[in-house]
Order: structure tokens, then C-alpha cells, then sequence
């Protein structure tokens, strides 16, 4: 492989130099992926041409990016004097790594060395990380943008933002800063002027972080004493609109840094503020105004951010933000002297604690050499070659009175946020010991969200614990913010309220609670839970997973919206055996005297319960033989489920449907109606009925018919019961056969087309009306045998009986 591969060179440009008649030639060789432009700051001067004869092109300025060899030539003597020549390429970097690294190589240049020469390479990272150049190898420091560095090669970092280019910085080779982060887009470039022989170097570019910041550039602070100035994007112009630059300082161990500001502009503001933010490892954020005194005797690593507003840019001279500030480090084998005003300490005695008895750390107050440290009243401390991990710092205050009216109204326990940044280690934990009258109750609530309970399936998440202590010895339970617990309630003569810090970050919770002794409550604690839609609430009882103390009891007030239902799913329970008394979970609604759930130790407790109604969640215990009583309860709220609705909906839908079917029904009679209206049934005297409408006249009988049925006689059905009649003598004998005495010709109708008219109303008033009924003579003494069916064993033919006289009806019969 070539050298030129081996060292990735930026440019490699062949030249060769003649004159002829006083114009400057050159043969240029691009290399592959670079781009040379060779630009004239005087438009009317001196030109750059390509090609010859007819082809030949002359212009102000020069591109060229193909890698073949082209002949160039300027036509004035000096071009050096006018022309400036810019190398540029391109670096883009995915999700893991960047296509190549930044090389400085002057290769084939010295043709070139007459020439002000600027080397670019434009980088861009994927959305939201940022690229990252490394400098720990040589370092960087930075210098106004009107200076310049003594090897005469100057850098500059540039951020592209969508509002426009930023001028992050200015430098020279050598010194503090280590590295350097920019967000998405930027440029890295090298000025050499005119007769600079370029100085070969390499930076390592990477994928960054994702920040939040413009800019984000790292400084390693060297042992022993040091400092190292700094300047804001755009120095001495403005800081962008609403804008976030970072600076993270690295500090030897057994240093000590301060910060200060050595020249600011203040803008004039719409929105927001400007402010400094200091973040510590271990300490949390310290925000302060640019006017504030900054931290001095920093211990340990810290970050400097830089935040703008949004500026008023309508006023004339309104100088926008700018920042030129300088941070110094030495070293801590000297004592380092702090002082305490307590009258910002909230009422708190400040207690420091040394940790490892084999370290080197002293502590002192007012020159007194001591383990711990107390802090009541304004001191003088001292501390030498102390570190973080070498002490501890707390606060602790008590709060008592002896009768309710002396009691105060309202007590804010706040954590103090501004304590001495001389001190080795930040605060971490601040106790508050309440202690009520004789039969009084502690009420704590959160005067900006509420409180959640941690369990260990659902730990807190949050930067502060809240530790609720009884009697200094029964854990109540340990909270944090962004819950729904809205006041708790203790019955009791002491309760200490511990806030700590979760890990290494340092306590900066400002309002933790507020604090107020009122008369005796029923229970021996109450809980205010006001839980919100989809976010499962958790409680547990107090103790858990100790269980409660015997005798003691708990209630839970939670409150349901309206059209909402509290699903209850005890996750956790846990029963003693009890010696006397029974333990007792119940759950009644506001406002209603029965309950909607009870158990007791011995009975078998439900998984789950819905309740539609604001509600009480109690529990009491009893006296424990063996075990304990504790239960995790897990709240949800959802949509109400009306039963008399959904009742009424179905109803709704059968009348719909009732409605449907009889519309329906209706229809059908009334067409079958309208058919019948036209099939009109006429009587016939003669024994014949049809209908109009019907295909041709009724058939008339055979001559062989006459012995059909015309009725079957409800006689003949009963012959039993007028078997019986007849021997006591109520019937005689009779049959029903008749023969037919119709009309049986077939030839002629019913009646002519041209009867007269009185005829028809005869026979109309005659169909109305109806035949006679029969004459039917009472017979007694005969056997009822009319026909061949019905005929009695031996009897002939022709033995018939009379015509039957009119119906009696027998006693008993249908």
C-alpha cells in the first residue's frame, strides 16, 4: 500500500512551476474525496484559467473535485497575494462509527506554500448524537478570534444549526481542553497562512453523546495549579436565541476549582432567563444568575452549562449574551476554610460526620480538631485533604410543643438549597422530628404533587426518599413524589421525616412537605389517596412487610370520580393467628352505612373487589399470637359499567324490535283483509257454495252421490250419552242420514245474468239470514243405526229410523 493510503492524506497535488510571461502555472492533482477551491478576494483582479486555445476558461475562483491531474494557471505574477486556497472533506458518522479521522499532511504542498491555505473537514452525525473530535493527545486552548497562536495554525470549531452557523470557538495547539462534542453538524478547520509549512498531526473523530447542549467540550485540568479561560459561542457577538452550551471540567484528585466570571453581557429578555448551572457529582445542580458570586473550593469533577433566553432584540443596544470566565485548580494539601451562616439553614443544625478514621482528612471547628461537627450557630471550619467519600453531611431539626394553641399553624419542612460549596460533601439526608401534644396528630401534605409509596415492585424512581418514622422505631413507610397520596395523618407523639438522596446525587428537593399538629383523629393513621385514571396506585399497610402493630388500625380515604369504578386487588396479604381480638378488612362507601366487604382473619378474603363510589378502606388489627398482619392493596381506576343503563339498552332494543314485528303483522292482515274483501261467499238454496273469483262454477253432483255426507252430527260422536238417554227415556230413535236434495244440474246456473234485482235481494237477505234449522222430533225406545257405518249387528237395510225430532242435550253433557 502507497504512504499516501498509509496516512489517508488530504491532498496530494503534483506541481509543476514555470513562467511564462510573467503568469504562474500549476499541474493539481486533487485527492479522492477532497474538494479544492481556490478563491480570489478581489473580484476585478487576478484570474485562474483552465484549458488552452478555444477551450480556455478564466474565472475569479476555481473548483475542483475529480481526482486527474489540471493544468492551472493564474495570469498575473503574484496570485499568492490575492488567491486563497481551501482543502475541504467530508466525515459522516452513523449510529457506531465515523468514516474516517482527521489527518494533517503537507505532502506535496510545497508548491502551494506561497498560498494562504485553509484545511476543512465538515462532519455530521446521526440525529440525536452528536460527533466527537479527540485532542488528548496534544490538547487545545482557546483565544479570542481576533488573536492568533504563535505556531501560526489556528483552529476553529463551527456548529450548523437550522438558525444559522455558530462560531463555537477559536485555538491553538496545547493545553486543557481534551475533547470536543457538537450536535448533529459541524466543521473542524485549520488556518496556515502564506509561507506556514503545515505541521502533520492526527484527531480521532467518533461518535459523541447525545446531548442537549450546542456544544458540548470537555477540559482534564493538570495536577498542581492551573487555570485555563474560556469564551461562549460568537465571543465577543451574542450567544444564540434560547440556547444550551456546555463545559465539563476534569479535576485531579486533592483539587479544589473556582469559577470566575471575568466578563459577561446581559440581554434583555422576553422569555426565560439566563442563568449557570453547576452540576457536581454527588452535590446536584447549583443555579445561579451571572451576577451571583460563583462556587469556589469545587471538589471533585463538575459541569458549567450556559443557558440564554429568548432575547428582546427590538431594543437598540442590547449587548445579548456573552461570557468570558476562568476556572482555577490547586491543590488541597493546604486547610481550606469555610464558613456556616446557619440563618440559611432553615432552622437545621448542620451535622458532619468523618466516615474512614484511617484517611488523611482533618476537620476542624473554630480550630478545634474533632470527628463530628455540629452546627448550630455561625462557625469557622476547616478542612484538609478531605474527600467526598471521606464524610458525611446531615441536617437535623426538632419541632415540639406542649399544647395545640402554642403549636405553629403551618411548618414548611424545606430542604435548604444553598449550602456552603466549601463544605467536602454535599448534603446528604435532612431530618425533621415532630413532636405533637398528648393526644394530638401529626398532618403531613405535599404542597406541589403528591406522594407514592415505594414497594419493591414498584420502586421510586425519583431523586429524594421520604422516610416516615414512629416512635423512632415503626416505620410507617418510605415515599417519593409523583403519586397520588395527598395527606397522611399519624396519631402519635413523635414522627421524624427523613428526606435523603437516592445514590450519589445530592439532595436539591426544595419543597418536601408541609407539616401541621391537629386534634386526635379516630384512626391510627389516615391516608388521602386521590388516584388518577390508568395509574395503578399501590398501597401498603403501615410497617409493611413488617405488618402492623397489635391493636393499631389504618383507613384509606380514596376518592373516585364520577362514571369511574375503583378496582381493588389485594396483591399482598399476609394474616396472623390472633390471640384475641380478629384482624378486619373493610370497605364501605361514603356516605352509606352498610358495608360493602368485610373479612376477618379467619375467613377466606376475596382477590378483587370493584367499588363505584368514593369509599373507605380500613383495616384494624388484632392481638397477635404468631405472624403478622400486612396486605399491598393496588388501586384502578376505570370506566363505570352502568347496569340500569345496560338494562334499559336491551329493553330499548326489544321495543325496537316488538315495534318491528308488529308493523309487520299488521301489514300481512291487512293485505290478507284486503284479499278477503273481494271473495265474497254466496249461499245457495239448492245446496251449493262457491266462491266468486274461483276457476269456472262448482261441480254438481254425480248420480251415484247420494249418499254422501253432508255433516257428520255431533251425535254420532257422543253415541255413548245418547245410549244412555235413550233408556231413560230423553231420546228416541233417529239417524242422521239424509238424502241430498240439492240442485244437481249441471247445466244451468246458480241464477241468470238478467235476474231481476228483487230476486237478488231475496237471495242476499236468504245468505244473510241463513237455512232453517230441521225439525227434529224427540223418539225414544229405537237404536241409533242410520246407515250401513253405524247399523246395529243384524239389522236389515231397510229398517230405518224415524227423522230425528229436535236435540235435547243430556245432563252432564259437553
Amino acid at each position: 500500500m502507497s504512504l499516501s493510503r498509509l496516512t489517508l492524506k488530504i491532498l496530494l497535488l503534483t506541481a509543476i512551476a514555470s513562467t511564462v510571461s510573467g503568469a504562474l502555472e500549476l499541474t493539481i492533482t486533487p485527492d479522492r474525496g477532497s474538494t479544492l477551491n481556490i478563491t480570489n478576494t478581489d473580484v476585478k483582479g487576478c484570474k485562474v484559467c483552465t484549458g488552452a486555445a478555444r477551450s480556455r476558461q478564466c474565472s475569479a475562483s476555481l473548483l475542483l473535485k475529480d481526482n486527474t491531474p489540471v493544468s492551472v494557471e493564474f495570469d498575473c505574477s503574484k496570485p499568492q497575494d490575492v488567491f486563497n486556497v481551501e482543502i475541504v472533506k467530508n466525515i459522516e458518522c452513523t449510529a457506531k462509527s465515523c468514516t474516517s479521522h482527521i489527518i494533517q499532511s503537507d505532502s506535496g504542498l510545497l508548491p502551494l506554500l506561497g498560498f494562504n491555505r485553509k484545511f476543512t473537514w465538515n462532519l455530521k452525525a446521526s440525529v440525536p448524537t452528536a460527533f466527537k473530535i479527540d485532542f488528548s493527545k496534544t490538547g487545545l486552548r482557546q483565544i479570542n478570534a481576533s488573536d492568533s497562536c504563535a505556531d501560526r495554525h489556528s483552529y476553529t470549531l463551527r456548529a450548523f444549526q437550522t438558525t444559522g452557523d455558530v462560531a463555537v470557538g477559536k485555538y491553538c495547539i496545547t493545553g486543557p481542553i481534551s475533547s470536543v462534542q457538537i450536535l448533529n453538524r459541524g466543521s473542524f478547520s485549520l488556518d496556515v497562512p502564506a509561507g506556514q509549512k503545515l505541521q502533520n498531526g492526527r484527531f480521532d473523530v467518533s461518535v459523541g453523546e447525545e446531548i442537549k447542549s450546542l456544544a458540548k467540550i470537555t477540559l482534564t485540568l493538570p495536577k498542581e495549579t492551573s487555570s485555563a479561560e474560556l469564551l461562549s459561542p460568537n465571543y465577543p457577538d451574542s450567544f444564540p436565541d434560547d440556547d444550551v452550551m456546555e463545559w465539563y471540567f476534569q479535576v485531579p484528585d486533592k483539587h479544589k476549582t473556582s469559577v470566575e466570571f471575568l466578563k459577561h453581557g446581559q440581554p434583555s429578555c422576553l422569555k426565560k432567563d439566563t442563568a449557570v448551572e453547576y452540576h457536581n457529582k454527588g452535590r446536584g445542580a447549583l443555579v445561579l444568575r451571572l451576577t451571583d458570586p460563583q462556587p469556589e473550593h469545587n471538589l471533585g469533577n463538575f459541569s458549567l452549562t450556559l443557558r440564554n433566553c429568548e432575547m428582546d432584540r427590538r431594543r437598540a443596544g442590547s449587548p445579548g449574551l456573552s461570557l468570558n470566565f476562568k476556572v482555577v485548580s490547586s491543590s488541597i494539601s493546604s486547610p481550606v476554610l469555610c464558613k456556616v451562616d446557619v440563618s440559611k439553614m432553615e432552622g437545621l443544625a448542620l451535622h458532619i460526620e468523618k466516615l474512614r478514621p484511617a484517611s488523611d482528612c482533618e476537620m476542624k471547628i473554630n480550630s478545634v480538631l474533632t470527628e463530628t461537627i455540629t452546627v448550630t450557630s455561625n462557625s469557622d471550619l476547616s478542612f484538609q485533604d478531605c474527600l467526598p467519600e471521606d464524610v458525611r453531611v446531615t441536617a437535623l431539626r426538632v419541632i415540639g410543643c406542649n399544647q395545640l394553641k402554642e403549636c405553629p399553624k403551618t411548618i414548611n419542612l424545606w430542604v435548604p438549597v444553598r449550602l456552603p460549596t466549601c463544605l467536602p460533601a454535599p448534603l446528604s439526608s435532612v431530618t425533621w422530628t415532630l413532636r405533637p401534644p398528648e393526644h394530638g396528630t401529626v398532618e403531613l401534605t405535599s404542597p406541589s404533587v403528591y406522594l407514592k409509596q415505594c414497594v419493591p415492585w414498584l420502586p421510586c424512581n425519583d431523586s429524594v426518599i421520604i422516610k416516615l418514622v414512629e416512635d423512632e422505631r415503626t416505620t410507617v413507610g418510605h415515599f417519593c413524589p409523583q403519586g397520588a397520596i395527598q395527606k397522611v395523618q399519624i396519631r402519635t407523639h413523635n414522627v421524624s421525616v427523613t428526606v435523603s438522596s437516592t445514590g450519589d446525587e445530592a439532595l436539591i428537593y426544595k419543597n418536601v412537605l408541609i407539616a401541621k399538629m391537629k386534634e386526635e383523629i379516630s384512626e391510627r393513621y389516615i391516608f388521602t389517596v386521590v388516584p388518577k385514571r390508568d395509574t395503578p396506585v399501590f398501597l401498603a399497610s403501615p410497617g409493611w412487610p413488617a405488618g402492623m402493630e397489635s391493636y393499631s388500625t389504618a383507613s384509606w380515604i380514596i376518592s373516585v370520580p364520577p362514571k369511574m369504578d375503583a378496582r381493588l386487588v389485594f396483591a399482598n396479604i399476609s394474616q396472623p393467628k390472633c390471640s384475641n381480638r380478629h384482624t378486619s378488612i373493610k370497605i364501605q362507601r361514603v356516605g352509606h352505612l352498610e358495608e360493602d366487604y368485610s373479612r376477618r382473619e379467619d375467613e377466606e378474603a376475596e382477590s378483587e373487589i370493584t367499588v363505584s363510589e368514593s369509599f373507605y378502606f380500613n383495616m384494624s388489627n388484632c392481638m397477635s399470637e404468631r405472624g403478622h398482619f400486612s396486605a399491598v392493596t393496588k388501586i384502578t381506576l376505570q370506566k363505570s359499567k352502568n347496569l340500569l343503563l345496560t338494562i334499559l339498552s336491551v329493553v330499548a332494543a326489544l321495543l325496537v324490535i316488538f315495534v318491528i314485528v308488529l308493523v309487520v303483522v299488521c301489514v300481512v292482515i291487512r293485505k290478507k283483509k284486503k284479499k278477503l274483501n273481494h271473495q265474497v261467499s254466496i249461499y245457495n238454496p239448492n245446496g251449493t257454495v262457491f266462491l266468486p273469483g274461483q276457476n269456472g262454477l262448482p261441480e254438481t253432483r254425480d248420480d251415484h252421490s247420494e249418499h254422501e255426507y253432508a255433516s257428520i252430527e255431533d251425535t254420532l260422536v257422543y253415541t255413548h250419552l245418547l245410549r244412555k238417554g235413550r233408556e231413560i227415556g230423553m231420546y228416541g230413535e233417529f239417524d242422521t242420514y239424509r238424502p241430498f236434495t240439492g240442485h244437481t244440474d249441471s247445466t244451468k246456473p246458480l241464477f241468470s245474468k238478467n235476474s231481476d234485482a228483487k230476486e237478488m235481494q231475496q237471495l242476499q237477505s236468504s245468505s244473510q239470514e241463513g237455512p232453517p234449522l230441521p225439525v227434529r222430533p224427540l223418539s225414544h225406545g229405537k237404536r241409533l243405526v242410520d246407515n250401513e257405518i253405524y247399523q246395529a249387528e243384524g239389522q236389515s237395510e231397510d229398517e230405518h229410523s224415524p227423522t230425528l225430532g229436535p236435540r235435547m242435550e243430556p245432563e252432564g253433557g259437553n
